[in-house]
C-alpha cells in the first residue's frame, strides 16, 4: 500500500526558516530601495509589527502552521488593507521588494515562479484605488 503524501509549498521552499529570510530580505529592500518608498510609508516607521505578521500569514498561506489565523483570526486581507491607498504603483513596489527577496532565497526555480505569480495575483487583489 503507498501512502500518498502532499508536500506544501511552505516544506518544498525550506519550511519556517526560508519563509523568515524571505520576509526578512522583503523589508531589507522595502526599507532601502527608494524605488520603494511609497510602499515604505504605509508602514510604521519599526517594522518589526509587519515582519511578523507578514511571516505569520505566509507561514498559513503557503500550508504550514496557520500561526496568523491562530492569532488575529481569518486573514480578510483586503479587509485589512482598506486603510491605505493601494493603487498600481504600490503594488508594483510591493512586488519590486518580493521578487528581489524571492530571487536571493534558494529554490526551485519553478516553485519560485509559482510563489511569484501566486503573490502577484494577491497584491493585485489588494488594490483599492485608481491610478
Amino acid at each position: 500500500m503507498t501512502e500518498n503524501i502532499q508536500t506544501t509549498p511552505y516544506e518544498l521552499a525550506g519550511g519556517e526558516a526560508t519563509i523568515l529570510s524571505l520576509v526578512e530580505r522583503f523589508y531589507f529592500f522595502m526599507d532601502t530601495l527608494p524605488e520603494a518608498a511609497g510602499i515604505r510609508a504605509m508602514h510604521a516607521a519599526n517594522l518589526s509589527d509587519a515582519r511578523t505578521k507578514l511571516f505569520k500569514f505566509l507561514s498559513g498561506w503557503l500550508g504550514g502552521p496557520d500561526l496568523f489565523i491562530q492569532e488575529y483570526g481569518h486573514p480578510r486581507l483586503r479587509q485589512r488593507h482598506f486603510p491605505f491607498a493601494i493603487d498600481e504603483v504600490a503594488r508594483d513596489q510591493w512586488m519590486l521588494c518580493m521578487n528581489k527577496a524571492l530571487n536571493e532565497i534558494a529554490m526551485d526555480v519553478n516553485l519560485r515562479e509559482n510563489l511569484r505569480q501566486a503573490l502577484q495575483q494577491l497584491a493585485t487583489h489588494m488594490i483599492n484605488q485608481d491610478d
